[in-house]
């Protein structure tokens, strides 16, 4: 992973709350000079408000922003991202991980001529393991799509597309993705205290299975077919529990329909 530590200009965090905290640790782990960090944050948590101790600075006047990035609720963006028009200059851009909130809108509210990406994080991000998609606008550089690939590389790995549309479905599959995982090992712990097992047991085992499949997952090189495949012996107890997931009213169908759901209400909320 490339560092941080030639980043030049100012970068400004509007919002630092769970996700942004979290680039902010990244971005200063890669390197990143604390004294090219701006936060706009209301109420700055602990961890935050220290690091001006550093020479971050918190809530302090910016005149103006090679990088801003806005990390805020949804429904604050109508009031807080025309305000932050004044920071923009004709080189700035613009980095919005808000759901929901489109080019278009963003446009609006910074001005038609803004360099935009859109990006879409998970919560895995929190440890370093999140995946982030970004949807640049046509104003986005080749140069500022790199550095916003650095800097959202900080949380994670990045993925691009270039229709923007597709980011309702990203929205659905990684973005709300983790919430099926960990309902994934809620279930696997209900089924293993029904099958007899103590309860707590049960959850520590299915904790463990899921977190230790996941890392497995993420270290091999073996596609998750293949990794199946190799856990599964013809005729055992692992092929016999698959037999139930994958048959034509299992798990696919199951989870295609949760995931155009969720495809639906992200392109809702969208507008």
């Amino acid at each position: 992973m490339s560092t941080l530590s030639d980043f030049s200009g100012t970068l400004v965090l509007v919002g630092a709350g769970k996700m942004g905290g979290a680039m902010l640790q990244g971005w200063l782990a890669l390197g990143l000079d604390p004294q090219k960090i701006a936060v706009v944050e209301p109420r700055p948590a602990d961890e935050i408000a220290a690091l001006a101790a550093r020479g971050v600075r918190i809530n302090g006047t910016v005149s103006d922003a090679s990088v801003i990035v806005i990390a805020i609720k949804p429904q604050d963006a109508a009031q807080v991202v025309p305000t932050l028009k004044p920071l923009a200059g004709p080189g700035t851009l613009a980095i919005s991980i808000m759901a929901g909130k489109t080019l278009g809108f963003l446009q609006g509210a910074l001005g038609a001529d803004s360099a935009i990406v859109r990006a879409m994080p998970n919560t895995p991000a929190a440890v370093g393991r999140g995946i982030t998609v970004g949807a640049p606008n046509a104003k986005v550089s080749p140069a500022q799509r790199g550095i916003a690939d650095r800097l959202l590389a900080a949380i994670g790995a990045v993925e691009w597309v270039e229709d923007e549309a597709l980011i309702d479905a990203v929205t659905a599959v990684s973005g709300s993705g983790p919430a099926y995982v960990f309902l994934l090992a809620e279930s696997l712990a209900r089924a293993g205290a029904a099958a007899g097992l103590p309860a707590d047991l049960a959850a520590r085992l299915a904790r463990a299975t899921v977190s230790g499949s996941g890392e497995l997952l993420h270290r091999s090189p073996i596609d998750a077919a293949t990794l199946r495949q190799n856990v599964t012996s013809p005729g055992g107890t692992t092929a016999a529990a698959l037999g139930v997931l994958m048959a034509a009213d299992g798990l696919d169908p199951l989870m295609e329909k949760a995931v155009a759901a969720a495809t639906k209400r992200s392109r809702e909320l969208a507008g």
